[in-house]
């Protein structure tokens, strides 16, 4: 059994919680809060709620700990620090950043003996060895990402944070004729408006101002300024019932060509819809701490990323069996 212990218990948190309860060989310890712990309660019967600060006594108890902060402030510092007492899991997700929070968690977890896997995912994760496999298999060629249509947490975010927003939810969708323009093999240059557009559906506080507030939107530096962007005001009751949920979707495509004249054209796409981004997401987490706990058992320390670890080491089945089914 692999014993996992959680860090923050928000959608990812609770998608970790549930991704357990489907792996036989996993078994969860306990659930770390900021909260009181007396104030939280998770569906596992049985399991502890803690709070963060008496998480050093569960050295020894848990062989994998998963980090479900975000990632603009929590993981960062959480990620490192925790390294010290366990191996650990976590969804760093800014991708400009990966570099330095990689060597800051290869540092802690070297001084520590621990094995400290970041950025785990779809993506960064799954999509990022999706563009490695691309670029090893067709070297001559252009990767292309496209993510939607699904919400994007982090925009939304920015939309709920502008004065006179009630609640806000924004989708990412991408330009279906840049997905035709890739998918044809003729390797488009596609800028960040050609790809993407933005829509938004917005409940408003009471008086608000809405052309205001679709101004602020749509020229919101790194957020909205580069995209077509769609702003819907609705109401609550609307809003409840056609976007309380968390979808989101996507598609790496790779299109290169082979042959000696490279007279041969190749398109591979690798393409997700997601009922539940955290619940997908957190799927793919628990079974890289499965790879994460075989790792350490065999000695191993450091910060790891999806590119390091073999396939093998996610299932929880024999290296007999996957050779003679999935092989």
């Amino acid at each position: 059994m692999t014993r996992i212990g959680i860090i923050g218990y928000g959608n990812l948190g609770r998608g970790v919680e549930s991704a357990i309860r489907q792996n036989d060989d996993m078994e969860l310890v306990a659930v770390f809060t900021r909260r009181d712990p007396s104030t939280l309660t998770i569906k596992s019967q049985g399991v502890k709620v803690d709070s963060v600060d008496n998480v050093a006594d569960y050295q020894g108890k848990i062989d994998v700990m998963i980090l479900c902060g975000g990632s603009a402030t929590d993981l960062p510092k959480q990620t490192p620090e925790y390294a010290k007492l366990f191996n650990v899991v976590d969804s760093f997700d800014t991708h400009a950043n990966i570099p330095a929070h990689f060597a800051n968690v290869d540092k802690s977890c070297k001084e520590n003996n621990h094995v400290g896997l970041i950025s785990c995912g779809w993506d960064p994760g799954m999509f990022s060895l999706m563009r490695l496999y691309g670029n090893a298999f067709l070297p001559d060629g252009a990767d292309y990402t496209f993510w939607g249509k699904g919400v994007s947490q982090g925009h939304s975010d920015a939309v709920r944070r502008i004065k006179g927003v009630k609640n806000a939810k924004q989708y990412t969708i991408p330009v279906e004729a840049a997905l035709e323009a890739v998918r044809s093999g003729s390797n488009p240059e596609l800028t960040t408006r050609q790809k993407h557009t933005r829509e938004c559906f917005v409940v408003l506080e009471d008086g608000a101002d809405a052309k205001a507030i679709e101004k602020e939107i749509c020229e919101m530096p790194n957020y909205f300024a580069d995209y077509d962007t769609t702003v819907h005001f609705i109401d609550e009751e609307e809003f409840n019932k056609n976007h309380s949920g968390i979808p989101h979707g996507g598609f790496v495509i790779r299109s290169g060509k082979t042959g000696w004249d490279l007279e041969d054209t190749h398109v591979v796409e690798y393409s997700i819809k997601l009922d539940s981004n955290p619940g997908f997401t957190s799927s793919i987490i628990v079974s890289f701490a499965r790879a994460v706990d075989r790792l350490s058992k065999e000695g191993v320390s450091g910060a790891k990323t999806v590119f390091d670890i073999a396939p093998a080491y996610l299932i929880n089945k024999s290296d007999e069996d996957i050779r003679a089914h999935l092989l």
